[in-house]
């Protein structure tokens, strides 16, 4: 539940009291769970965004020609590990929307009939291992480490507003797509026919 809503809420709450007498002890018990059960979400919208320094000669960044032009290869969408994936739900019959614009961080693969978004992320731009690996970055690293630690945060801002939306999401690794397919597979399967998350 996002935190403007969650504040209305516990306005018309005390409203209410008020308008019917219900002792204080009772209305205080029920905004204390209100509260904690959306604990989480409250903590993520309250967050300042990490803010990522511009990537320039001027900022103090430097790159060479050659690894500029590798980085620009790299493809934002339609990578490898996506592909592979919706061909195996297409081949499952699974049919679905690619980068749907209407949810939040337009999801890789989304099935609206199960509310279920589905990312496919990429170990470096998403922080795969992080505490381990941002400290192999060694050039740059005063923009790739908030440039990195940025995308994770929004990576969690977007779970949480499509958690309020109702939405399950599954989030899955390049690599796992690459090298255990099957089972990424079976753990959207397993929920269309269950309802579960494994």
């Amino acid at each position: 539940m996002p935190l403007q809503s969650l504040l209305r809420m516990l306005h018309y709450i005390k409203a209410l009291g008020t308008i019917t007498n219900t002792p204080k002890f009772f209305w205080k018990c029920f905004l204390l769970i209100l509260i904690f059960s959306n604990l989480e979400s409250i903590m993520n919208y309250d967050k300042p965004n990490i803010i990522v320094p511009r990537f320039s000669e001027e900022s103090g960044f430097y790159t060479t020609k050659k690894r500029s032009k590798i980085m620009s290869k790299i493809p934002g969408k339609n990578t490898k590990p996506e592909l592979l994936f919706r061909k195996a739900l297409w081949q499952k019959n699974v049919r679905y929307r690619i980068d749907s614009k209407q949810l939040p961080g337009k999801p890789d693969v989304s099935i609206k009939k199960y509310n279920l978004a589905i990312f496919i992320d990429g170990e470096f731009w998403h922080g795969y291992n992080w505490n381990e690996r941002k400290n192999s970055i060694k050039s740059n690293r005063a923009f790739w480490i908030p440039k990195i630690e940025r995308n994770m945060q929004r990576d969690r801002q977007v779970n949480q507003q499509l958690y309020d939306m109702g939405f399950t999401v599954f989030r899955f690794w390049s690599k796992e797509i690459v090298n255990d397919l099957d089972r990424c597979l079976n753990d959207i399967l397993m929920f269309m026919a269950t309802g579960e998350n494994t």
